[in-house]
């Protein structure tokens, strides 16, 4: 058992008997009264975000999980398979264990979430950022550019992204997996 000051980002722990994963928190001293957690809580299994906060002392039941690489092989309807580097494991995961299955290509290093006890993989981190290849976006229009001026582009998985004027058909992006928004050109 741990208590609200071992709260960490990343932190698995199991709440109204289901298993989440802190995303974010904060702790919180008011002028008046006792002190509390904010925080804001994933459902490995559901993918639902809730914020709960925590009384300060208020004790937390940890689960032990295990984070291992997995190499992302290809889609199969709403199920992703991946494998693992290290022993060449094969597992399939449903679409909703995903942060942003839009922006996973394949060949794309992962890492798996597993609970330690069972053996059960719970979430797939995804990298901070993937390169991916722009396959449509309309020309952008000469001297529109007063402004921070965006255009939706396709990329090579098939997520729509908005994108500066100047991207075109064929280059090669950095896309911010938490946000899925454009981070900059990448040069061939």
């Amino acid at each position: 058992m741990a208590n609200t000051s071992d709260i960490k980002k990343g932190l698995c722990i199991v709440y109204n008997n289901d298993t989440y994963k802190i995303i974010d928190f904060q702790h919180v001293k008011p002028g008046k009264g006792p002190a509390f957690v904010r925080t804001k809580l994933k459902s490995l299994t559901s993918g639902k975000v809730i914020d709960n906060t925590f009384s300060a002392g208020h004790k937390i039941e940890e689960v032990r999980v295990e984070t291992r690489k997995y190499q992302y092989l290809y889609p199969e309807g709403d199920t992703y398979h991946f494998m693992n580097t290290d022993d060449y494991n094969q597992i399939a995961l449903q679409k909703s264990a995903l942060d942003a299955p839009e922006l996973l290509k394949e060949g794309e290093i992962v890492t798996i979430i597993i609970r330690a006890v069972d053996e059960l993989p719970l979430a797939v981190e995804m990298p901070s950022n993937v390169v991916l290849e722009v396959t449509h976006t309309e020309p952008g229009v000469k001297g529109n550019t007063a402004t921070n001026a965006t255009k939706p582009a396709t990329v090579e998985t098939g997520a729509k992204i908005n994108v500066p004027l100047f991207i075109n058909e064929g280059d090669k992006i950095r896309v911010d997996t938490e946000k899925g928004a454009y981070l900059e050109r990448v040069k061939q």
